[in-house]
């Protein structure tokens, strides 16, 4: 077995076995962490005890500092001494008593296998010193540090956000952020006596959801559904909560709001009106509708992505790494001359092509929104069922009827999915369906008698 699932092993068993242990009068207590409540002032420590083979009555043994208290956040203490947790609750599983003499380079395999005679496990390494854990000295609590509240709930998420920061993109973090914010103060408002993470429970989280859906719609309780499960999820694994209760809480039955397509009529009148009152905003929509780019993927383009010369365009798609597509004619004949412009500098800003602008991707799409909204939308008197998606949807349409003409379904889905950059053919043929691009043929002379 590896040490990941070994240790999970260990973990879980050390959590819901500890009830027994006591009661058969195991030599040991679970070691525990102690938080002082988050008061990075005074000094965090893992502190466990052990059975005296003398007296027969468990101990309390000195408490172990390590390098923890030389951090100073909360989350870098938690994290180093749970691993410190960890590594203790191996030893003394494995046979290690703090009243030998016996080391912890002494400890033999046949002292790990006792830890689960039915399992293979590989020999722990201990990543402190005896020396260092000096164990067999004594350090008797006081009153406050008796009982170990936990993590407090702000930290416990903040942490979260931590360790996710390397993982995620920024803006799955601020998702995470976001609608954690938003749990944590309804929390304070509707269960203010709830502070630690420990605390919560699923009757809490029902609640919450449930409130979300009655203000909004089932598709953003899923939503937040999904964020929190994630921070619990985290929990769970880093041991600062026993249970992420979202698991249990089902996914609602939702349906996404597509944009409608539009008109050949409205889609000219449009693109007539734009190229007088607003350029910019025109070759914005060009890219969604020509190259079948979404607005947060146009948003995010440089002007070292657009490389005329070979008519390619590089681009961040919506879950994969850098991709490329060809520049159609159509597109090329549009986009003035960058040459002269900083490579680094954003393709699209409110105020010209080419130039800084400082602020994150998702307001720079909510901007570009908005100025369609304000600019085209209210002129046209067109309703919610439209907006800067709809172009990608009219043009995704409009050729993939056009290649069908001359080919069968498949092998028109299949040039289709070259050019839109779907990852599937099943993929591209649900997108089909949700914007009704596949439409029957004329069947009148199937119903006549």
């Amino acid at each position: 077995m590896s040490i990941f699932l070994h240790a999970i092993t260990i973990e879980h068993e050390s959590e819901h076995d500890l009830e027994h242990d006591l009661s058969t009068k195991a030599n040991f207590s679970a070691p525990k962490i102690y938080t002082a409540k988050g008061d990075l002032a005074k000094r965090w420590y893992v502190y466990f005890s052990y059975r005296n083979p003398v007296t027969k009555k468990l101990e309390r043994m000195k408490n172990i500092y390590g390098k923890a208290n030389n951090y100073k956040t909360k989350a870098d203490r938690l994290t180093i001494l749970t691993s410190y947790r960890k590594n203790l609750l191996k030893l003394l599983r494995a046979g290690y008593s703090p009243f030998e003499n016996r080391s912890v380079d002494e400890i033999q395999e046949k002292d790990l296998k006792q830890v689960r005679a039915d399992k293979k496990i590989e020999k722990v390494k201990p990543i402190f010193k005896e020396s260092t854990i000096n164990l067999a000295n004594k350090e008797l609590p006081t009153k406050s540090e008796t009982k170990d509240l936990g993590m407090p709930l702000k930290d416990a998420f903040d942490y979260v956000l931590k360790l996710k920061n390397n993982q995620v993109k920024a803006r799955t973090i601020q998702d995470y952020r976001l609608k954690g914010q938003a749990f944590l103060k309804w929390l304070a408002k509707n269960h203010p006596t709830t502070q630690y993470a420990h605390q919560l429970t699923k009757k809490m989280l029902l609640d919450f959801l449930n409130e979300i859906i009655i203000k909004t719609s089932p598709r953003n309780r899923n939503n937040f559904r999904l964020a929190l499960g994630t921070i619990l999820q985290t929990l769970e694994d880093n041991e600062i909560i026993k249970l992420n209760f979202i698991k249990s809480i089902k996914v609602l039955k939702s349906v996404p709001n597509r944009n409608k397509t539009f008109s050949l009529e409205t889609e000219k009148s449009i693109f007539k009106y734009l190229s007088k009152e607003d350029p910019i905003l025109l070759l914005y929509i060009k890219f969604v509708a020509y190259n079948f780019l979404r607005p947060i993927e146009v948003s995010r383009l440089k002007i070292k992505d657009i490389d005329l010369n070979n008519k390619i365009l590089t681009f961040q798609a919506k879950n994969s790494n850098l991709k490329k597509k060809i520049i159609p004619q159509m597109l090329l004949d549009e986009i003035p001359d960058l040459s002269n412009l900083n490579p680094e500098h954003l393709l699209f800003t409110p105020t010209k092509i080419g130039g800084a602008w400082d602020t994150k991707e998702t307001n720079r799409r909510n901007y570009f929104s908005k100025r369609f909204k304000q600019k085209v939308k209210e002129h046209f008197n067109l309703n919610e069922d439209y907006g800067l998606y709809s172009f990608r949807h009219t043009y995704i349409t409009k050729l993939y009827r056009v290649i069908l003409k001359d080919a069968t379904p498949f092998e028109a889905k299949s040039k289709l999915m070259l050019i839109t950059g779907h990852n599937s053919m099943s993929a591209l043929e649900k997108y089909l369906r949700d914007i009704d691009a596949e439409l029957a043929e004329d069947y009148s002379n199937l119903l006549k008698e």
